[in-house]
């Protein structure tokens, strides 16, 4: 099985285990003399079978994102390379929308507001941190299709 396969079963398990969670919700109680809709036990047996799938699949995926090595980098060193530009974009577009935008002022006595950063020179720095998270997202997804899942 190829690690993007396993991922892709990875998310549909996580989906399932949160329906199964609203679905014993709604079964936990009936009125007197009722019979839920579906039966808790069965339920509760399916989650059981999904969250064994679920943990033998995320031990897998670890460990094959451990040691698959591109670069000299693991995937998890990718993943996390990965997750903390996307943090430090967010921070930088939000740092920039308040820094660039103007305070109007209606008459010339009133009080100028400046940025106190280049915010040109700020910009190219995103873009190029926004280069770099693709072309990592890109060689993340590339490993994921290619890669068989230990």
């Amino acid at each position: 099985m190829k690690l993007a396969t396993a991922l892709s079963e990875r998310a549909d398990l996580q989906s399932r285990l949160s329906e199964i969670g609203i679905r014993l919700n709604n079964n936990a109680k009936v009125q007197e003399g009722e019979e839920p809709s579906e039966a808790p036990d069965a339920l509760m047996a399916e989650l059981d079978r999904i969250t064994e799938r679920l943990e033998e699949l995320i031990s897998a995926i670890n460990l094959t994102n451990s040691k698959t090595v591109r670069n000299g980098r693991t995937v998890t060193e990718l993943l996390a390379h990965r997750d903390c530009l996307k943090n430090k974009i967010q921070i930088l577009r939000s740092f920039l929308d308040c820094s660039s935008n103007k305070a109007s002022r209606m008459t010339h006595s009133e009080i100028k507001i400046i940025s106190t950063v280049p915010v040109a020179k700020i910009q190219k720095d995103v873009d190029a941190i926004s280069k770099e998270l693709r072309e990592t997202d890109e060689l993340i997804q590339e490993l994921n299709w290619t890669t068989e899942l230990l």
